[in-house]
């Protein structure tokens, strides 16, 4: 069985969802309000409230509330987590692939 990993596999869950990556697109940008925020996604600002939910909780962006405006901002910490992930995952695969090679190499030289 593969090793558990709750905060990637949350990473994944918060990132599964379009309205979710759209939200993260938009915010790439910069700051910005959930008002705004939810103007070109078609969807109500209570579903974008519960989508910014599921992404500050798998560390991807931050809500802050100033006054009687909520700004939301993109949070590194789960990007760098996922980066890592990708990253030793990467190697993991490059070293198979490679043994890969190197036996179809070999069996070209003796057939």
């Amino acid at each position: 069985m593969p090793e558990q990993n709750p905060q990637i596999d949350h990473l994944f869950h918060a990132l599964g969802d379009p309205t979710r990556r759209a939200i993260l697109d938009r915010l790439t940008g910069g700051p910005m309000s959930v008002s705004t925020l939810a103007e070109p996604l078609g969807v109500t600002l209570t579903a974008v409230a519960q989508h910014l939910q599921i992404l500050e909780e798998a560390a991807l962006v931050h809500t802050e509330k100033l006054g009687r405006v909520r700004t939301c901002r993109i949070e590194t910490t789960g990007w760098r987590v996922l980066e890592q992930w990708i990253r030793d995952h990467r190697t993991s695969w490059e070293r198979k692939l490679d043994r890969l090679g190197e036996m179809l190499a070999e069996e070209d030289e003796t057939g």
